[in-house]
């Protein structure tokens, strides 16, 4: 029953992952290190200068991720290159997959029940409006990299048993691009797409056993929604 539950469950992992969750959770608290040094107001802070905070905390957060899992990540980027089609053959279905269930879901919920765009989804447009290419490097490119390194490399190995790690991985996901901005308890509905991209990242992590398949399909998918808010 033992070996059982820990093939299931990874105490240690867990521990592991819940304290990259809350570095992740509180990694916007970097940011007071350049309002520090520069004397930054935060009570008249504007958009675009959110941008500039929020890109430095990223960066700071994924250097801090990449320390953590250095080693493992070279041994993933060398299994991600030595397969590489067949890696982004399954990464790419996986991601169409996620892709279709979001699409249906945000049309359901915009349409069906008319609760317009979430409240995260408007906050980012707010961003890209501000400093457009500076979020498309931001949110494109060093956000997905901490994103699949929290919710799917960390939490792998917390919970070994495939099914688990998917579901667990794909809601938390979904439940941190809702609970954070929403403004009505109805918007809880928006972890259902948020949710179904990040069991599709899950998926496909379990499959190539490399988190870069997950980072590469991560940085397509946000660099090709901002892109076209930039150039729509």
């Amino acid at each position: 029953m033992k070996e059982e539950r820990q093939k299931i469950i990874n105490w240690k992992g867990v521990l592991i992952a819940f304290g990259i969750f809350l570095l992740f959770y509180y990694s916007a608290y970097f940011q007071l290190i350049p309002v520090a040094i520069f004397n930054i107001d935060l009570k008249n802070m504007s958009e675009s200068l959110n941008v500039i905070l929020s890109t430095f905390s990223n960066i700071i957060l994924l250097l801090i991720l990449v320390l953590i899992f250095r080693k493992n990540l070279i041994k993933e980027w060398k299994i991600f290159k030595s397969n590489l089609l067949e890696n982004l053959d399954t990464g790419v279905k996986f991601w169409l997959i996620g892709l279709a269930i979001m699409m249906m879901s945000n049309i359901i919920i915009n349409f069906v029940l008319n609760l317009g765009q979430a409240a995260n989804e408007q906050a980012v447009q707010g961003m890209i409006s501000a400093l457009p290419w500076l979020m498309l490097i931001n949110a494109g490119l060093i956000a997905p990299a901490t994103e699949e390194l929290v919710f799917r490399k960390s939490f792998k190995l917390a919970f070994p048993n495939k099914y688990l790690f998917v579901i667990i991985s794909g809601l938390i996901f979904g439940a941190l691009h809702v609970v954070t901005t929403m403004t009505t308890p109805l918007e809880l509905l928006y972890i259902i797409p948020y949710g179904a991209l990040g069991a599709a990242f899950a998926c496909m992590y379990q499959k190539t056993n490399t988190i870069f398949t997950d980072i590469s399909m991560h940085m397509f998918h946000n660099t090709a929604l901002i892109l076209l808010s930039i150039l729509v």
